[in-house]
């Protein structure tokens, strides 16, 4: 799941890449206000989660800060991101998707779950937004990309 969270916010930001900036970054009705906001959110989210499970500070104090002002910032940013998620799976062993993981919300909330049901919360909150994103391209003249799980498995065999 983490390689596929890659390749499919690779896609959505190629797509993306293609639309002049002030398309990008136009507001539009959507929780999140723009394709930028939008995609920011789900990057500030994943950090936010990956620093819980591998008991780092919080890197944000709000889900939905722009910790970048443009698209190539935000994308560059992306790919570093969805690389080092790919690094942590990678280099867990299997006993440690078991492990219970205790971390504090944004709101101050104390939780306590398994590393595999966060895994497979953050995995599904991208898919939420990747489709919201997808919705907003659609509003666009740039036609959004196929982003299914099917069409990552039948890319990568």
């Amino acid at each position: 799941m983490a390689r596929y969270n890659a390749w499919a916010n690779h896609r959505l930001f190629d797509a993306c890449a293609a639309l002049a900036e002030a398309e990008y970054l136009a507001e539009r009705p959507a929780f999140f206000r723009s394709l930028h906001g939008t995609l920011s959110h789900l990057l500030v989210v994943d950090r936010l989660w990956f620093a819980r499970i591998v008991g780092s500070a919080p890197p944000h104090r709000s889900l939905d800060e722009l910790p970048y002002g443009d698209f190539l910032g935000l994308r560059v940013a992306r790919e570093a991101e969805d690389a080092q998620i790919v690094e942590y799976v990678d280099g867990w062993a299997e006993a440690d998707f078991d492990r219970l993981i205790t971390y504090t919300t944004v709101a101050g909330e104390r939780h306590g779950d398994r590393l595999s049901d966060l895994l497979s919360h953050v995995f599904n909150h991208g898919t939420h937004h990747r489709g919201q994103a997808h919705d907003q391209l659609s509003q666009t003249e740039v036609a959004p990309p196929p982003i299914d799980l099917i069409y990552y498995l039948r890319e990568t065999g």
